[in-house]
């Protein structure tokens, strides 16, 4: 297995087009080719990072927060992330980040924290929109099935629980082959008249490129008719945040205590209990003030996220309680569900979860 291998592993899960546009997800050093010895998962990529790697044998980190953010224009070891860029290249470790992209994806970063704290009934918060595309296409009655197989097999066609969905309605194609030509269907240089279906898919758009192949591979004519139509669609398993519920509603101390037994905090940061019971639980792992509205508009008792400013904790308004926990301790269990996955997915070399705590804040 090589790098690559490990990437398009991780890129099917969270895709990287599912990243914000300020992100930096991807591989972000080493050889695509370099076959894998072991891989070692981390919150962050540090020097300690790269270290335990090169004593563990491994020679990928596959991380949550990307350790080049921003362009780099030199590699003297000035700061702690050229210092970290220079241990990796020097030892051969390969650097991937999956990031704000995994913070989207289905059972990606706040759904890992709400399964963390036993939550049910769960949805995305804010789900995507313009993500998914429509394929119409034209082909020969004959050959629609094995279009629609292939395209299915792409991944077109699901919605939600629903796979394999298409629409088509018949109709008469027409054209005539010029010189050029090398019709499957017609002769040359005379009008032709052919039943076709017009058939329908929704595809997620990263899919674009597979999808359009196996139509063109699985389509008998030469040249394909078919258009691409965006949508604004909200993708429903797709987005930012999450929101669940717990099992029986709790008070807050009892809420309090259940929430730093089970994140194992030694304290967290609060806006004022409402004095109701709390039942609904709004997540999102990392900084998630920007999801405050959301939560609020979703009924959520309390919302749980980090990196909260001063003021942005006036927002809650009495709606709901914010509880900020911190950034490393709303996202460090991604660490599991990573580890998780690529073991499920590769027996040929070690997975191992990073020992080393990365929070850079610490509690007098």
């Amino acid at each position: 297995m090589t790098v690559q291998d490990v990437c398009n592993s991780m890129e099917t899960w969270a895709p990287l087009n599912w990243q914000e546009s300020y992100d930096n997800a991807g591989l972000l050093c080493g050889s695509r080719s370099q076959p894998v010895s072991g891989v070692l998962i981390s919150l962050d990529c540090t020097e300690a990072v790269v270290q335990e790697a090169i004593n563990q044998g491994c020679n990928m980190i596959v991380a949550h927060h990307p350790i080049v953010f921003k362009g780099l224009k030199s590699l003297t070891g000035k700061d702690y992330v050229e210092r970290t860029m220079i241990l990796a290249i020097k030892n051969d470790i390969a650097i991937y980040a999956s990031h704000t992209n995994l913070d989207h994806a289905p059972q990606g970063v706040s759904y890992q924290l709400a399964k963390r704290l036993g939550l049910e009934k769960g949805r995305v918060l804010r789900p995507f929109k313009q993500a998914l595309k429509q394929l119409t296409y034209f082909v020969p009655i004959g050959a629609a099935e094995a279009t629609r197989a292939a395209l299915h097999a792409a991944g077109a066609g699901n919605i939600g629980n629903y796979t394999e969905c298409s629409f088509s309605q018949e109709g008469t194609g027409r054209f005539t082959p010029n010189d050029q030509a090398n019709p499957s269907i017609g002769t040359n240089n005379q009008a032709e008249e052919v039943t076709e279906e017009q058939i329908q898919v929704i595809y997620p758009a990263h899919l674009e490129s597979s999808v359009l192949k196996a139509l063109k591979v699985s389509h008998p004519y030469e040249e394909v008719a078919y258009y691409i139509t965006g949508l604004d669609n909200t993708w429903d398993e797709v987005g930012s945040g999450y929101i669940a519920e717990l099992p029986q509603a709790m008070d807050a101390t009892s809420f309090s205590t259940y929430l730093k037994e089970q994140l194992g905090l030694a304290h967290f940061r609060h806006t004022a209990w409402l004095g109701r019971p709390i039942k609904r639980i709004a997540l999102c792992g990392g900084a998630g003030s920007f999801l405050l509205a959301d939560a609020i508009k979703a009924g959520a008792d309390v919302f749980i996220s980090g990196d909260f400013k001063y003021h942005e904790f006036f927002d809650a308004e009495n709606h709901c309680t914010i509880c900020d926990i911190g950034h490393y301790e709303s996202e460090v269990m991604i660490k599991d569900a990573i580890h998780a996955y690529l073991s499920n997915n590769f027996s040929t070399f070690a997975v191992l979860k990073s020992m080393t705590n990365s929070n850079p804040v610490s509690y007098a």
